[in-house]
């Protein structure tokens, strides 16, 4: 038994053993927790501020709006660049912008306008960030280990999810807003050394895209005529716009259904962070990802978002809350590996970058459509509508996964042609019975 768990935990965090990787992981463990501080603080901020749903929604939309705009031709940079160096530019901008919220939240009365225009920097920077960063740990890694270090890099995001808004949560209830951006913007520290520290003869960069025109409509044709990112990548955009909006239905949902504080809302996220952390780590261990995957985690997680809808209570919803985080995590992992695995690597920029333009950018569109649902209904028909969403994408997945039954034209052939002789046979026989019918009809009468 032992040395079955030895061996389990071997291939789980097998990618850690790479120098490289290891940087890369110990600098996103900080950074990204961070973040969660940023995201949670911001979307707690505009609630108090506003008190609007709307508003909640909005704010998602100036948070990732930059992505859909922006998103082709920033992975599009991210093929042609060296990208440990774009990452450190990228993220040296993004700790400007942590500061800048910082400043903003030691306002008496800070102005949500403002908030929404920061937030907007922030979306620029993650619209460049996500496709590099996501490229980049395929470069870090010997190809056999690519799924592997996929999967330990969801559980890092998602295990921040965990400790980011618990502490933001009691950041706010004791030192206030302005300390979560601040910590964030500290933050960055780490994962810019762990980038600085890098071996670069050591990182595998893989074959580089050419200066061009027409390079990222190049991009949507290659996704579009591989039927394994194709269907991915559809599926993404629905259950991004529509299931993954967290930011937007659960605090609502906390605080109008259940009556609940800031401190219960940050509570279930951490619920069920933790268990997006138990989801991906189990993903990590699995070496094949097929369309049918993708398929069954979309359900799976449809499936727990009615459930979770049902929720009579904070004492139910965390429960819920915690297959709600192993089941959304398991769809994001798969469709986020399956992208890597098949994509070229002259394209692998680009398809992660329309994967987060599908995943990210869509969140402009649904949040506000979301927050405008809770507002008019009630936060459990956004729960509901997101449920709905997932099964439907899983749905229409699985019908364009599997392949349609065709019938050689041979047998075509031969189908017409027994049709044409049964055809000939059935019109002869019936001209036979009504000249016997006519007989015995003549034969009576005489």
């Amino acid at each position: 038994m032992k040395l079955r768990v030895a061996t389990a935990t071997r291939d789980t965090f097998s990618s850690l053993s790479i120098y490289n990787f290891r940087l890369f992981f110990a600098g996103q463990s900080i950074s990204q927790v961070g973040n969660w501080l940023t995201l949670i603080a911001q979307t707690l901020l505009v609630l108090r501020l506003t008190h609007s749903g709307v508003m909640v929604g909005l704010l998602t939309a100036f948070q990732f709006a930059p992505v859909l705009i922006l998103g082709p031709w920033a992975g599009l940079v991210a093929d042609r660049s060296d990208k440990r160096k774009l990452l450190i530019g990228v993220q040296a901008f993004a700790m400007l912008q942590s500061f800048a919220l910082a400043a903003i939240a030691y306002v008496d009365r800070p102005p949500v306008g403002a908030v929404f225009a920061v937030a907007l920097l922030g979306g620029i920077a993650t619209s460049f960030d996500n496709p590099a960063r996501r490229a980049f740990v395929v470069e870090l890694v010997p190809e056999s280990s690519v799924s592997n270090a996929v999967g330990l890099n969801s559980a890092l995001m998602t295990g921040s999810r965990i400790v980011g808004p618990a502490l933001a949560g009691l950041l706010i209830s004791t030192v206030g807003y302005a300390w979560c951006f601040l910590l964030d913007g500290l933050s960055y520290v780490a994962v810019l050394a762990g980038y600085g520290l890098m071996k670069p003869s050591e990182i595998r960069r893989e074959g580089q895209a050419e200066k061009g025109r027409g390079q990222v409509r190049a991009g949507l044709r290659y996704v579009r005529s591989v039927k394994e990112l194709w269907i991915p990548l559809v599926m993404t955009a629905v259950i991004g716009m529509l299931t993954f909006n967290y930011s937007v239905v659960m605090p609502l949902l906390v605080k109008r259904t259940f009556g609940g504080t800031e401190g219960d809302f940050t509570m279930l996220f951490s619920v069920l962070s933790a268990g997006s952390l138990f989801g991906a780590l189990a993903a990590a261990r699995r070496s094949e990802i097929e369309v049918r995957t993708v398929v069954r985690a979309a359900a799976a997680f449809g499936a727990s978002m009615l459930l979770f809808a049902a929720a009579p209570d904070l004492t139910w919803a965390y429960p819920l809350g915690l297959i709600v985080g192993i089941t959304s995590i398991a769809f994001m992992t798969s469709a986020t590996a399956i992208v890597q695995l098949y994509s070229d690597p002259t394209m692998r920029g680009r398809v992660l970058a329309l994967q987060a333009m599908v995943f990210l950018g869509s969140t402009p569109i649904g949040g506000p459509i979301l927050g405008w649902i809770c507002d008019s209904l009630t936060p459990r028909a956004g729960v509901l509508v997101g449920g709905i969403a997932a099964l439907a994408a899983a749905a229409w997945g699985h019908r364009r996964a599997t392949p349609r039954r065709i019938v050689p034209r041979r047998t075509c052939v031969r189908i017409r042609h027994l049709a044409t002789e049964t055809y000939a046979s059935s019109v002869s026989a019936t001209r036979t019975a009504t000249a016997t019918t006519t007989d015995n009809h003549l034969e009576l009468t005489v």
